[in-house]
């Protein structure tokens, strides 16, 4: 009998209110590899970092400290540019890509959260609701592929030029 490799990936973010002035984002990534979570801690209304933790339990490399390593990530505003603000501040290290992505992830989790209201004030119909939402991707590109809903080949952006 052939021995058949198998993986399997699932990733959750969750967002939370923690107080008038404080937002909880927190990403969990579990695969046939890998056990790791990061959370990040944002001031409202600004939306600047003010904590950030992380932890790997399973990995397929060794990552020292890896909390000690996301602290870089203080201060950031979430927002415009912050991808290559976290980029930047972590770097390309192959030891801890994963956990920049995990950021990442965590701040998109911000952002979509606070569109809520937006969301929720789509038409019924579901025409203009596509053609709703299609154009709110065209104005907040970040959006795109950050859901189902937005990610390539669904209709809501079909015509859209993914950002690089």
């Amino acid at each position: 009998m052939t021995h058949m490799l198998t993986f399997s990936r699932n990733r959750c973010t969750g967002v939370e209110q923690v107080d008038d002035q404080t937002i909880r984002s927190y990403c969990r990534l579990q695969d046939t590899l890998t056990d790791a979570y990061v959370e990040i801690t944002a001031r409202l209304p600004d939306l600047d970092i003010t904590g950030v933790k992380g932890e790997i339990q399973r990995g397929y490399r060794e990552t020292p400290e890896p909390d000690e390593f996301l602290q870089k990530v203080i201060g950031v505003r979430i927002g415009p540019g912050m991808l290559e603000i976290i980029k930047g501040l972590l770097g390309d290290s192959p030891d801890y890509e994963e956990l920049g992505f995990m950021v990442e992830e965590c701040c998109h989790g911000v952002i979509l959260s606070l569109t809520k209201g937006t969301l929720l004030r789509a038409p019924r119909n579901t025409e203009d609701r596509t053609e709703f939402f299609s154009a709110m991707v065209k104005e907040n590109i970040r959006l795109y592929n950050r859901c189902a809903a937005f990610a390539p080949g669904s209709l809501l952006v079909e015509g859209i030029t993914p950002p690089e």
